[in-house]
């Protein structure tokens, strides 16, 4: 059985930092998509970044350069390292995965997913 645990949200101001982590437990799969999403009260649900098997990352044109993403197998942990934080980016924040290394931006094509975990930034 696949879990996924958040940790790591918070509130910070305008500028700030937060690491989220995401502990994964059952999955074993050797080809996989792992990212992280967000979702804002009124808004869909958006990928903001990914990273696959190979090693590639892929990250939303909103948060590219101020956050990344990173998986360290030995801990089965994925990382979401977020600097210079803005009041748009104040969502809850979803860990998910699916089998197979084709990573897609639409969530219906993610079998796990995590609670979340809520960062808020105040200005």
């Amino acid at each position: 059985q696949v879990q996924l645990v958040e940790s790591g949200g918070g509130s910070v101001q305008t500028g700030g930092s937060l690491r989220l982590s995401c502990a994964a437990s059952g999955y074993t799969y050797t080809r996989y998509c792992m990212a992280w999403f967000r979702q804002a009260p009124g808004k869909e649900r958006e990928r903001v970044a990914r990273i696959s098997s190979d090693g590639s990352t892929m990250y939303a044109d909103s948060v590219r350069g101020r956050f990344t993403i990173s998986l360290d197998n030995a801990k089965a942990t994925l990382y979401l390292e977020m600097n210079s934080l803005k009041p748009e980016d104040t969502a809850m924040y979803y860990c998910a995965a699916r089998d197979g290394a084709l990573c897609f931006s639409n969530p219906r094509y993610f079998d796990y997913w995590g609670q979340g975990t809520q960062v808020t930034v105040s200005s």
